[in-house]
């Protein structure tokens, strides 16, 4: 969700920054052309108030000019050299009165042109197109010189827009810098609005992974956020409190069931082993007999541990793996060797956060089974290893292993293989063992050991447990 709502956020920010930049932009070239058109327009009725009082041409068979025309010249000639602007007086016969520079003269067509000939009739030529600043074009504006009423003459000036374009792209650049700032600190707040709007969903979503993973206690607070998750944190927490009941009540029962069920067997058990003692020595009935007694006791056993296990909360603390690992490795020991199993252990001194009693029960689990399924003559090999923020104990076995469909089955209530059903055991070992390791934060996973046999990992975390869930509730900071 994070991923979906930030880009959005971002493009509307960046859209309400064009839409606010780009008309910015094109008023300050607007402003900037404008005030060259004043300042033009302003020159040319300047010169065409001195040009009403050059009342004669020159003479063209001499060249002589009167004196009001030659001051017109200088003034125009002195506007060129000062501000390299072209300008000109021209008759309506396209005669020049006077114009700068001296090469400079009406053209035939062109936007001069235009403007000259509506000036001409008697008004101001139109403000001429924006230029903007890639455009290498000119501003042209004409003003007419009236005497007497009539127009006798125009006054025209052609100016360079090279300043004009490099200050609207000088100003341009100054908005572009504040649009980046101003989308950068969009971007910021974006980053901070997403994270403040998905806090509450953040924290529901660790409430789950908490329950998923087996911390049952966990909720999500409801004195904070929008209504819509208020509701949802209620919904959720009765829900979470619906699933702890029945999951509570079916611990209790399979818990109870055990409990209630052991002490007939222990009964019955005792009366068998009563009656084998009428019963001529090496009775293979009653062998038999026995021993699914005993059977059936061990997973009555099983159960209330699983149930135990289930419902027990994990006592973290900070536990040298290696060491506990080499002990559990030395109890079993002599059980291996009795088999004819070789129990090879590597187990450096490396610390995590584990419950040590969880832990060597789980690790009892894992070790007797691949002592029980690992034949005479091979090996088992228990390893130590740490790797950033876990610590593992890989379990591997020599023997028959398990086949792919098999591995996604392993670590299921009562499921066995059907080629092991011989083998002492009741199916919850391993169930048990991943009970007690998901309580504290650990996993368990499984693999095959080339060429043949069974690895099995054992992670647990070395952080000290976080509290990032349902402490924090739904803020609305």
């Amino acid at each position: 969700m994070h991923t979906r709502l930030l880009p959005l956020l971002i493009v509307l920010m960046a859209a309400v920054l064009l839409a606010l930049g780009v008309p910015l932009a094109v008023s300050l070239a607007g402003a900037q052309q404008q005030k060259v058109v004043v300042d033009r327009i302003d020159d040319t009725a300047r010169f065409a108030a001195l040009a009403q009082f050059v009342t004669e041409p020159s003479d063209p068979a001499t060249g002589d000019i009167n004196e009001r025309q030659e001051t017109l010249r200088n003034e125009l000639r002195s506007y060129y050299e000062v501000y390299g602007i072209r300008a000109g007086v021209f008759y309506r016969n396209d005669s020049s009165m006077a114009h700068a520079p001296d090469n400079w003269l009406l053209p035939r067509s062109g936007e001069v042109r235009g403007a000259f000939q509506e000036a001409l009739l008697s008004r101001r030529s139109h403000d001429p197109e924006q230029v903007w600043p890639w455009q290498r074009h000119s501003l042209v504006v004409a003003s007419p010189v009236i005497r007497d009423g009539d127009v006798v003459a125009v006054v025209v000036t052609d100016s360079p827009t090279g300043p004009m374009r490099s200050r609207i792209l000088q100003g341009w650049l100054v908005i572009g810098a504040g649009e980046a700032a101003a989308m950068l600190l969009a971007v910021g707040a974006a980053l901070r609005l997403t994270g403040w709007v998905l806090r509450p969903v953040r924290v529901l979503d660790a409430t789950t992974h908490d329950i998923a993973t087996g911390r049952l206690k966990s909720r999500v607070a409801v004195a904070g956020g929008p209504p819509e998750l208020r509701r949802l944190a209620r919904s959720f927490n009765e829900m979470a409190d619906h699933v702890e009941s029945v999951l509570e009540q079916q611990r209790a029962f399979v818990a109870d069931a055990s409990h209630q069920l052991r002490n007939p067997l222990s009964a019955l058990l005792l009366r068998i082993e009563l009656l084998a003692l009428e019963l001529p020595e090496g009775n293979e009935e009653i062998a038999s007999v026995q021993a699914e007694g005993k059977r059936l006791a061990q997973v009555l056993d099983d159960l209330l541990d699983l149930a135990l296990a289930e419902h027990s909360e994990a006592q973290l603390q900070v536990t040298d793996i290696g060491a506990l690992t080499g002990e559990r490795v030395a109890a079993w020991a002599p059980t291996a060797e009795a088999k004819g199993v070789r129990l090879v252990g590597n187990c450096p001194p490396t610390t995590a956060w584990a419950d040590p009693v969880a832990l060597s029960s789980a690790l009892d689990a894992i070790i007797d089974n691949a002592v029980k399924f690992t034949p005479g003559g091979e090996s088992v090999e228990v390893a130590v290893t740490s790797n950033g923020d876990t610590s593992t104990v890989v379990v591997t076995d020599n023997g028959p292993g398990l086949t792919d469909e098999e591995l996604t089955r392993i670590g299921d209530r009562f499921w066995r293989s059907g080629r092991h059903q011989n083998i002492k055991g009741s199916g919850l070992g391993l169930s048990i063992s991943r009970a007690l390791l998901a309580a504290g934060g650990g996993s368990l996973a499984y693999d095959r050991h080339e060429p043949h046999g069974l690895r099995v990992t054992v992670t647990v975390p070395r952080n000290a447990p976080t509290s990032e869930t349902a402490a924090q509730g739904l803020t609305d900071r």
